[in-house]
């Protein structure tokens, strides 16, 4: 039963803390330096998830060769680079990495 009442009150405040933000930000003008700021959250906080993942795999720094998310990291780049496109980066970097586990 704890559980359950954890996940509740967390998703009530989650959904708290993001309705107050869309209510007060419909109400109060933003200044255009926070906006810009803000716009660089998200790549940000998804860089912070990743890059520890992709070049510290076993907790110290590995750019070897057989560090195979750095790898795929790096065909996902240039996917990335190449195409524009999210959604075949991220595909192209999971086909890359599941092709690496399997073959080497």
């Amino acid at each position: 039963m704890n559980i359950w009442l954890v996940m509740l009150l967390g998703g009530l405040i989650t959904f708290g803390m993001r309705l107050s933000f869309i209510y007060l930000l419909g109400r109060f003008e933003v200044p255009e330096t926070m906006r810009r700021a803000l716009r660089f959250v998200p790549p940000a906080v998804l860089s912070a998830i990743v890059f520890p993942e992709v070049l510290m795999p076993s907790g110290k720094f590995d750019f070897g060769l057989d560090n195979h998310r750095f790898l795929a990291g790096i065909v996902a780049v240039l996917a990335a680079w190449w195409t524009k496109n999210t959604l075949l980066t991220i595909l192209a970097g999971m086909a890359a990495l599941l092709i690496l586990q399997l073959v080497l």
